[in-house]
């Protein structure tokens, strides 16, 4: 019997539970496109490029404050980067050829 009663307890808390989330206010959350996440992480992706680009320049007009070492470490940066938008488009197309590979 008291193995009953103890599977009784924790359905009567589980119920609680789930009256007392109903209860909550739920707010809408926004929707966020996978195109638009894709969109952002190459905008990123072309953001570490460009400030590589730069600091890469500014290093060789001889402008002071730019060390080589911050070079260097941008351009790691920026190939890094690109190394895996790289993965990460093969990786979407070989998915895509998988699903279009699917028999309906």
């Amino acid at each position: 019997m008291s193995a009953i009663q103890g599977i009784e307890g924790v359905i009567s808390q589980l119920q609680a539970t789930a009256m007392s989330a109903k209860m909550q206010d739920v707010q809408p959350q926004s929707t966020v496109s996978f195109a638009g996440q894709l969109h952002a992480a190459l905008d990123r992706i072309s953001d570490v490029q460009t400030a590589s680009r730069v600091q890469a320049e500014k290093f060789t007009l001889g402008e002071p404050g730019i060390a080589l070492n911050d070079v260097m470490t941008d351009m790691q940066k920026a190939s890094v980067s690109m190394q895996m938008g790289i993965q990460v488009r093969n990786k979407l197309v070989s998915a895509y050829q998988e699903v279009m590979s699917m028999q309906v």
